[in-house]
């Protein structure tokens, strides 16, 4: 290796170890979940785009992800630290018991306050977040059960508390763009409705 490899090797080594430490260790993980979110739906916006090229980049909604990410960050930081207080050893039965304590009592609340949270920044009322989150969990609960529980298990065995959360931003990375999809998808049963709502003149104005 180069003496310049050298010198960057070492730097980049030196501020990974202080992302880490003491009370960098929450900004990492409020950045990072904000960063990754964002990540995330813009990747799904490019998807979107490139079936609809009328469509336009939204950086908002991008905004907006990011922000509730940062949001979440803190959140899910204190959640592992809790968890692993209460569940300290890191053998099979403690690991499943977090990875079934994580899908059936954690995940119900961060999906919940991910839909009310960019509900309320998109300027939805709280009873019009809480039917979306509605309609749409079960089946984002049965696809974070394909997903989450194998990804948990690689986490909670081999990964010290404070590599939790970033190794969970960095899985969520695809996650995320499904959440993009799932959160500014407009179903069949809402097209409908809007035509329902629709008047005489404006279905005439339809092409």
């Amino acid at each position: 290796m180069t003496p310049q490899g050298r010198v960057l090797l070492k730097w980049f080594t030196t501020c990974w170890h202080t992302m880490f430490k003491g009370r960098n260790l929450l900004l990492t993980n409020t950045v990072s979940s904000g960063i990754l979110l964002a990540v995330g739906d813009s990747i799904q916006q490019a998807r979107e785009i490139r079936k609809d090229s009328e469509k336009n980049r939204d950086w908002q909604r991008t905004g907006r992800m990011f922000v509730i990410g940062t949001c979440l960050g803190p959140v899910d930081h204190y959640w592992y630290i809790l968890l692993d207080r209460i569940l300290p050893s890191a053998s099979i039965r403690a690991v499943v018991q977090k990875v079934l304590t994580e899908q059936i009592l954690a995940s119900p609340i961060f999906s919940a306050l991910f839909f009310m949270g960019i509900g309320s920044f998109e300027g939805q009322t709280l009873n019009g977040s809480w039917n979306e989150f509605q309609s749409k969990f079960w089946e984002m609960y049965k696809a974070e059960w394909c997903v989450w529980p194998p990804a948990q298990l690689i986490n909670f065995y081999f990964l010290p508390t404070k590599y939790r959360v970033m190794y969970v931003n960095f899985i969520t990375l695809g996650w995320d763009v499904y959440l993009s999809y799932l959160k500014h998808r407009v179903s069949k049963d809402e097209k409908c409705e809007a035509v329902g709502n629709a008047t005489p003149k404006e279905l005439s104005q339809e092409p």
